[in-house]
């Protein structure tokens, strides 16, 4: 069973600066949800209930966040908001366990997941980047958790690219590229177009075994000095199977300006409560 998630959210955000400085970007709120939150629901909802932060000490709100407060909950109660109070402090998170834990320095996606080691301790488990929002009926983390279930293997989601954004991706190499669950061939990090052995990509939904600490140990730190993920997975392929399952659904880049306004706009418009209303402000624009 899958029972821990890590989520790196060190990230300075530097695209959505000056809106960053004060707020991680993670708490951008996506309607009236901070971007974080969906990625926590998505994993509480897959079964996870230890939920692992790496963070920067500047962003403390993060842990304000996921903290509860009794005290506005009350207020919000006593003034007959119930329905605003269960927001503030989702039932869900009841019996979750959240830790902190701080990186100094931004050396890489791979080196925030090895903050995590001594928390994971031994076990297999999910990762899930924030910037991701993944909308479907089953969630993207379940997806990947079934087959986990089935094939006790590490297992990535993925998703077809087009190839002018290729450069951005862990992009995979297999035989079986067509089929929903997938046996990774090689993963090249960030290749070119002319040079992507597909154009299908990691994205931001992982379950990996323990044993990938020992390959981002040892993996050889990229140009800018910092450890890639994809890079360990590579190592990782050849020591045991890594898997990857093609998402069914839908996938915003809320780590983009352009996917985090798409978002905002995709769902706004299936909010009950104002969809009618942002459909005439859109007509009006146009």
């Amino acid at each position: 069973m899958i029972k821990k998630a890590v989520l790196p959210v060190a990230g300075l955000g530097t695209r959505f600066l000056p809106a960053s400085k004060a707020t991680p970007k993670e708490m951008l709120p996506i309607i009236d949800k901070p971007l974080v939150q969906y990625a926590v629901e998505e994993a509480v909802n897959a079964g996870i209930n230890e939920i692992i932060f790496i963070i920067n000490p500047e962003k403390n709100s993060i842990k304000k966040h996921f903290n509860m407060n009794e005290e506005i909950e009350s207020k919000l109660i006593n003034s007959g908001k119930t329905d605003i109070a269960k927001k503030l402090n989702p039932e869900i998170f009841t019996n979750v366990t959240f830790y902190y834990v701080n990186q100094e320095e931004q050396n890489g996606l791979g080196d925030a997941i090895l903050h995590a080691e001594s928390i994971v301790n031994n076990e297999d488990f999910a990762v899930l980047l924030p910037d991701d929002l993944f909308i479907s009926k089953k969630s993207c983390l379940s997806q990947l958790i079934d087959i986990y279930n089935k094939k006790k293997s590490s297992v990535i989601a993925v998703n077809k690219i087009d190839r002018k954004n290729i450069h951005k991706y862990g992009v995979i190499q297999s035989s079986n590229i067509t089929d929903n669950i997938i046996n990774i061939e090689d993963i090249v990090e960030k290749p070119s177009a002319e040079d992507a052995p597909s154009d299908v990509a990691a994205c931001g939904r992982y379950i990996l075994s323990s044993t990938i600490f020992n390959h981002l140990k040892s993996v050889t730190r990229d140009k800018n000095n910092e450890v890639q993920l994809t890079d360990a997975i590579k190592s990782l392929i050849s020591d045991e199977k890594v898997l990857a399952c093609l998402y069914k659904g839908e996938k915003f880049d809320c780590g983009s300006k352009e996917g985090f306004v798409h978002a905002t706009i995709a769902l706004a418009l299936r909010d009950e409560s104002i969809s009618e209303d942002i459909k005439k402000i859109i007509q009006e624009i146009i």
